[in-house]
This record gives C-alpha cells, structure tokens and sequence, in this order.
C-alpha cells in the first residue's frame, strides 16, 4: 500500500493557514450534522486506511467535510473541481491538517488538470467527485487502478448526468453513489443554497439592484427554483425558460412568465443559467440583449454560455470590477459576463451557507462509510444514496434546530399496509 505524503500540496500560500482554520471552525458552527458524525467517525473508525481521492470546491464546508473523513480513518487527497472556486485560505489551512491539497484559485485549465493528476497519484480507492471530472480522468488515462476501486460519490447534477450516461454506455468503472439525489441533498442545497449564494454573488461582482430587474432563469429544476423564489423575494420581474413541460407548467403555476430564451433574451436584465447542458445562450441570444445585460451561470460548467460566440460578435472587451468581463458588440451595445461564465455562486461569491452544506456533507461522509462496507454487494451502476441516510440526516437535522415532529402510533402503520380498509 502506497505512503500518502501528508506534506504534499500545492496551494497559493501556506502562511495563509491560521486565516484558513479561523474560517473553517466559523463554518463549523452552523454543521452541527456534520459535527455529530466527525464524533462517531472519530469512535468507529469505518473509512480506516481506505484512500480517498476528492475533486470538490475547496470551501470552509469542504474542509469540515474532509476533517470528518479524516477523524474516520480515511487517508485524503483533494483537488478543486472548479478554478474559481477555490479559497486560498482554506486550501493552506487543509494542508496544515495533513491532508495534501491541490487548489489555487484562478489557476489555468492545465494547473486545474495537473493538479486532478497529483490526487491520482495518491492512488485512491475512492472517488468524491463534484462533477465527475476525476472519474472520467481515472477511467480514460488511469485504467490500471480501477482494479482497486470500490466506489465513489457524487455531489452534483451535472456529475450525475455525466455518470448515467457512462452507465447507460457500460463503461462505468465502479458503483457510485449519487449524493445529489437524496432528498435531503438537492431539495435544500439545490433549492436555498443555490438560491441564496446565486444571487449574492451576483449582487457581490455587480453591486446590482435586483428589485424592479427582469430575471430570466434559464432551466427549472431545483437550482432553477431556489434563485426564481429568491429573486422574486427581492422584487424581481421572474422569467423562466424551459424545455420540460412539466417544469414549464409549475414555473408558470408558481407565478413566473414562461417563454423560450430567444423572447427572454429581448427582455432580461440579469440572466442565470441552471441547466447542467450546452450553449443554452448562444449567439443569437446575445445579439437580442439589452445594452447593459448581466449573464452568469451558476450550473457546474461554463459551457452553458457561448462565450466564443459571443466573442465572435465583439469587438472587444474590458474588466470595469472583479469577475465582470464587459463585451462591446458591434453596434455599441454591452453585454457583461460575471466570473468567465464559471459557478457565478462559489467563484464571485462564497458559495452555500454552511447551514445547507451541512446536510450535504452528512450525506457525502455517510455514502462514503456505505460503500467502505458494502462495495463487494454493488454492481456498476449510479446508486441513490440509501434512504435510512438520508432519514437519519434530517432527523439529525431536525433535532439540531430543536424541532420535533409526530410518530406514527402502531394503528397508522397497520393502516398504512393495509389494503382492506375501505370506505
């Protein structure tokens, strides 16, 4: 078994560790989920000498999490799963802590590729994943260690869609859970994290007014409804673009217009994208904004945007703040793209409160204690995560904000698997 190199890293500044650990106890203060299971990791031991390798946002939310996995005898390696994520602080603090990490905010595409390869040198037997980058790494260049891998997990949409589709091919490597389907997951870190931390890192890069503004939120699930609610909340015009139309009719039902993007585009102040798919503003879309239009994305890649077409209809393009590029088309208008089209959320702002984090990282350390002890039981397929989990996180949850809820008396169950009462 390999040695990890507990001094290993490569982060933008080591001296700024005690910044980092006053943060991350900061966070943990609002994780008391997260707390509960560090302590029972730290008795049971369940992830003792498995390796884990984790591509995540380096975050105060992401080191609780990696501290927990740690307490639980797990030997980690992480890098960032986005170049803006990263901060630097947090990254200098983790290493401190004997857990190499490999982040820098704003690093380039090769640093961001390098340093997915360092966390694959540690040779892990897990994968943690937020949007499936390490996966596909390790399977199309490092074929040679799947043979020791037991499992992984999978914190968002878009690396669940990626993963369904190697599924759905038969070259998924491994069992893999997908964190981001438990209830308790994408209902409320989806929904109010993504809600919240979307909208202030717009007002952060941008200083905007959102009352009176017309958002257009382009895609509907539940990222798509947390940032319509929120923005609607602070006084903006909603418009949502779709092309589910069941998604459709409950936008349209909760009270926001419905049209296709090439309508919106017309009319849109501030544009959110939501979607997990490619080019959803295209050219075509930009040609049609308001002089002035704000566009960002808070999907997990920035492929959502056209940039280059957008770029192909410039004629230049100035930085007026931190995270806005302005384009100056053609005829005179500006368009301004906030933080390269990157997650809008974690790269201008400081992503999800730790509050809703909590309840992720619940789900994350616990799937990964799962698959340490059934992984010889899975197939290779995308798994949800098992629903005692997810159950026990938000009773966990529950009991940490002192709310009590009913129990069923012994009747009710018997009613509920019954089919012979009847009218």
């Amino acid at each position: 078994m390999p040695v990890l190199d507990r001094t290993a890293g490569d982060v933008k500044d080591r001296s700024l560790a005690e910044a980092g650990r006053a943060r991350i106890a900061w966070a943990a203060a609002y994780m008391p989920v997260l707390a509960q299971i560090r302590d029972r990791f730290e008795i049971e031991k369940p992830l003792k000498g498995v390796r884990i390798g984790a591509c995540l946002h380096v975050t105060t939310e992401t080191a609780n999490l990696m501290l927990a996995l740690q307490a639980g005898g797990a030997e980690l390696a992480l890098c960032a799963s986005n170049p803006l994520s990263t901060q630097d602080d947090v990254a200098a603090a983790l290493c401190e802590y004997g857990i190499p990490t490999f982040a820098i905010k704003g690093e380039d595409n090769e640093t961001y590729y390098s340093h997915i390869e360092s966390v694959i040198a540690t040779k892990p037997q897990m994968s943690m994943d937020d949007g499936c980058d390490l996966v596909t790494t390790i399977y199309t260049k490092h074929s040679a260690l799947l043979a020791q891998m037991i499992g992984g997990c999978e914190e968002t949409t878009t690396g669940v869609i990626r993963l369904k589709a190697m599924q759905k091919e038969g070259v998924l490597p491994y069992p893999v859970v997908a964190v981001n389907n438990a209830l308790t997951k994408h209902m409320f870190d989806n929904r109010y994290g993504t809600g919240q931390s979307t909208l202030d890192g717009i007002i952060r890069a941008t200083n905007v007014l959102i009352a009176g503004r017309t958002i257009v939120v382009v895609g509907y699930g539940w990222c798509g409804r947390g940032i319509a609610s929120r923005a609607s909340g602070m006084g903006g015009h909603v418009i949502v673009t779709e092309v589910d139309p069941r998604k459709a009719i409950e936008a349209q039902m909760d009270g926001y217009r419905v049209m296709p993007i090439a309508d919106a585009a017309k009319l849109g102040d501030v544009f959110v994208t939501v979607t997990g798919n490619y080019h959803v503003i295209r050219e075509e879309h930009f040609k049609l904004m308001k002089d002035g239009a704000i566009v960002c994305n808070s999907g997990h890649f920035n492929d959502e945007l056209d940039l280059e077409g957008l770029k192909r209809i410039s004629v230049g393009a100035t930085a007026p703040r931190a995270f806005v590029e302005q384009y100056q088309l053609h005829d005179g208008r500006k368009v301004c793209i906030l933080a390269d089209g990157r997650l809008v959320n974690l790269s201008a702002g400081e992503g999800h409160p730790a509050a809703v984090m909590d309840m992720s990282f619940s789900n994350q350390a616990m799937s990964a204690a799962y698959l340490a002890q059934q992984h010889a039981n899975l197939e290779k397929k995308v798994y949800d995560v098992p629903i005692e989990i997810d159950e026990e996180v938000a009773t966990l949850k529950l009991s940490s904000m002192g709310v009590d809820i009913d129990v069923l008396t012994p009747e009710q169950v018997k009613y509920m698997a019954s089919w012979s009462e009847g009218t």
